[in-house]
């Protein structure tokens, strides 16, 4: 991966934030990648040539809609921290197995298979609603009340 690769990737993932509203996930992967290099080291070398021989040459070569390629990558770092399945939750609060795009207004978590496990944050809306927000706060951050 070069860095003229890399700056084509940053600007069209940065033009794709900016004409949609939807939220920036980098911070957040950076810090599920970092847990994830001391928990699965052999998940996060994935992860890491992922990013570079795929998420990045994609949507630098506009093969790729930078949202969704970013998202799959989100997907994929909830795997290998904890495998699961990912769901989609509706404004409602509603959930459903999620299905690639899935809609702006979707917030998308990633469920473990461990009961022990909470739910992984994969993406939110520009503004979740009061159920997404009451369903975060349950499911990622365990809050009871």
């Amino acid at each position: 991966m070069t860095d003229d690769l890399q700056q084509k990737a940053d600007a069209r993932f940065e033009a794709a934030l900016a004409a949609t509203g939807a939220r920036d996930p980098r911070d957040y992967y950076r810090s599920r990648l970092q847990e994830l290099r001391q928990s699965n080291a052999e998940g996060y070398a994935d992860a890491v040539a992922y990013y570079q021989s795929t998420l990045v040459p994609s949507i630098a070569e506009e093969d790729a809609d930078p949202l969704e390629a970013w998202q799959a990558f989100g997907l994929r770092i909830a795997h290998f921290t904890a495998p699961g399945r990912p769901v989609a939750v509706d404004q409602a609060g509603r959930s459903r197995p999620f299905e690639p795009p899935g809609s702006a207004e979707d917030m998308i978590l990633h469920l473990p298979d461990a009961r022990n496990r909470r739910a992984l944050l994969v993406g939110l809306p520009p503004e979740p609603s009061g159920a997404q927000m009451a369903t975060y706060n349950w499911l990622v951050q365990g809050r009871r009340a």
